[in-house]
C-alpha cells in the first residue's frame, strides 16, 4: 500500500504557506517518488525544482511546481514526526534498563527502540540487529551521519550472548560497510562486570580503533542496576578497584590514539572517576564532548560553564554595588542525584563566597524507587523528592534540573507532577536547564533561568 502522510501544521510565512497547503492535508508523493519516512522526504526535497503531490481534505490532488534554494525547508510538519512505525528492538540485552523497570509505568516506557533513523534523529544508539541491507545502503546513499552504535563487544560469540541474539555477532560487519563509505560513527560500550570487562574491553577497543577517525568516539559506561532485577541475568556493580583498573585501560588508550591520529577517541564515563575517587580530566581530554549524552564530561563541562558564568557574575555584581550584601536575602535548596551531589556542593560553595546574601543547600536524593545503586538524577522520581524532603526547610526556592522531566512536559518519570511535588512540599520550584550558566542564572534570580 502506497504511504500518505498527514500534514499537522505549516510553518507561517513558508514555501507551504504560500502555495496554499494546509493543516489536515496529505502529502502524496515528491517528484513521482513515494516518501517512506523522513529521510525520504528531506533527501528528496533538498533539490532546488520538485513536483509536489497534495490530497486536499476534499479529495482533489494539487501538482506543485516548486523553485527553491537548494536544501531550504518547505515549512511542512508531519503527525508523525518520523514519518514511519518506529522499530523495536528484537533483542533481549542482559544489561537492558527497561527490563529492570517495575510494572505499572505508562507504556511508553516499555518501549525498546532499535531504530536507526532515531540515532540521525535524537542521538540513540542503535545494536545494527534491526538494520536491513535497504537501510544500510540508503544511509551509505543520502550519507546520513553520524550513526551512534551500541558495540558492546566486538567478540561476536560474546556479542550472541550478551544480546540474547544469534544475529548479533554478524551484525558487526555493518561497520566495515559504513567505514568503507566514510560515513562518521560513534560507539557506546556499556561495560558488564565479568563479561566484557578486562581482557574483552581490551580486545573492542583495539577492534574499533581500526575505524579511526571515521569512527570519531567510543564511550565506556557502567551498566545500570535497578532493584527490579528477579530473574534477570545475574549482574554485579563495580567496585572501587575496578573502576580504576577501567581507567587505567582508558587512559593507555588515549594516549595510543592521540599519537596515532590526534584523538582521545576512547572515553570513561563520570561514573567512573567519581567510583574511583579519581580527578576528572580536563576539558582537552573530551575531544569536543562528543559523547555528552553518555555522560562523559557532563560534569567538567559543568564545572567550567559554572566558573565562567560566576565569574561574570561578580563582575556584574561588583559593578552594581550588590556582590558583598550583608545579610541574607534568599535562600534555595538544589536537590540533585547522589552521583552529581558532590561537585553541586562544590559549586555552590563557590557561589556563596562571591554571593554571600543567598544561602545554597544542597539536598542529595537517593534513588528508593529504582534501588541506590542508580545515581543519575536524570532517574529520579516525583515521589523521592516528595518523600525525602518533606516537612524539610527548603527556603524560599527549590531548584531542580531539567533532567529529571520529560521532554517538553512537567511531568516526572513516575507520572507525578511538578505541580504535585510543588503543592506537596510548599515551595516555588524552579527548572535549571543544562549548563553552567543557566545554574549560576537560576541562583541569582527569583524567577527560572531563561
Amino acid at each position: 500500500m502506497k504511504k500518505e502522510h498527514v500534514i499537522s501544521r505549516i510553518v507561517p510565512g513558508s514555501i507551504a504557506e504560500e502555495l496554499g497547503v494546509e493543516h489536515g492535508d496529505v502529502l502524496l508523493s515528491v517528484n513521482g517518488c513515494e516518501i517512506g519516512d523522513v529521510f525520504d522526504y528531506h533527501y528528496f526535497t533538498n533539490e532546488e525544482y520538485l513536483t509536489v503531490s497534495i490530497r486536499k481534505a476534499d479529495g482533489e490532488e494539487w501538482e506543485l511546481d516548486i523553485e527553491k534554494e537548494y536544501e531550504e525547508d518547505l515549512g511542512i510538519v508531519f503527525e508523525n514526526g518520523l514519518m514511519d512505525e518506529y522499530k523495536s528492538c528484537q533483542n533481549k540485552c542482559i544489561f537492558c534498563f527497561i527490563d529492570q523497570m517495575p510494572p505499572g509505568m505508562r507504556d511508553t516506557l516499555y518501549f525498546k527502540d532499535d531504530d536507526s533513523r532515531l540515532s540521525f534523529l535524537q542521538g540513540n544508539y542503535v545494536t545494527l540487529t534491526n538494520m536491513k541491507e535497504h537501510d544500510l545502503e540508503r544511509i551509505i546513499a543520502y550519507k546520513l551521519a553520524p550513526i551512534n552504535i551500541s558495540v558492546q563487544t566486538t567478540n561476536p560469540e560474546l556479542r550472541c550472548k550478551m544480546l540474547n541474539n544469534r544475529f548479533a555477532g554478524e551484525a558487526l560487519s555493518k561497520m566495515d560497510r559504513l567505514y568503507e563509505a566514510g560515513i562518521p560513527m560513534n560507539g557506546q560500550i556499556v561495560l558488564c562486570k565479568g563479561i566484557n570487562d578486562g581482557e574483552e574491553l581490551e580486545r573492542s577497543i583495539t577492534d574499533l580503533m581500526r575505524y579511526m577517525p571515521v569512527m570519531e568516539s567510543v564511550s565506556v559506561v557502567p551498566v545500570g542496576l535497578s532493584r527490579f532485577r528477579e530473574g534477570l541475568f545475574p549482574l554485579e556493580p563495580f567496585t572501587k578497584e575496578d573502576a580504576r583498573k577501567v581507567l587505567e585501560m582508558v587512559h593507555h588508550f588515549q594516549a595510543v590514539c592521540m599519537q596515532k591520529c590526534g584523538i582521545h577517541f576512547i572515553h570513561a564515563s563520570d561514573e567512573w572517576y567519581l567510583l574511583a575517587e579519581r580527578e576528572l580530566p580536563e576539558e582537552d581530554s573530551y575531544d569536543g564532548y562528543v559523547q555528552l549524552e553518555n555522560g562523559v564530561g557532563m560534569l567538567r563541562l559543568l564545572r567550567t560553564e559554572f566558573t565562567e558564568a560566576l565569574e561574570e557574575a561578580k563582575k556584574e555584581a561588583f559593578r552594581d554595588g550588590t556582590a558583598q550584601a550583608a545579610s541574607i536575602v534568599s535562600r534555595v535548596t538544589v536537590a540533585t542525584g547522589l552521583l552529581a551531589a558532590p561537585t553541586i556542593c562544590e559549586l555552590t560553595s563557590r557561589f556563596m563566597e562571591a554571593f554571600p546574601q543567598i544561602k545554597v543547600q544542597v539536598a542529595p536524593i537517593a534513588n528508593h524507587f529504582f534501588g541506590e545503586q542508580i545515581t543519575v538524577s536524570g532517574l529520579l522520581t516525583g515521589q523521592d523528592l516528595i518523600g525525602q524532603l518533606k516537612g524539610k526547610s527548603l527556603g524560599d526556592r527549590l531548584l531542580l534540573p531539567c533532567n529529571l522531566l520529560r521532554s517538553g512536559e512537567e511531568v516526572f518519570l513516575d507520572d507525578v507532577t511538578l505541580a504535585q511535588v510543588e503543592n506537596a512540599l510548599q515551595v516555588k520550584i524552579d527548572i535549571v536547564k543544562s549548563s553552567g550558566q543557566d545554574f549560576v542564572s537560576c541562583l541569582l534570580s527569583d524567577e527560572v533561568a531563561e
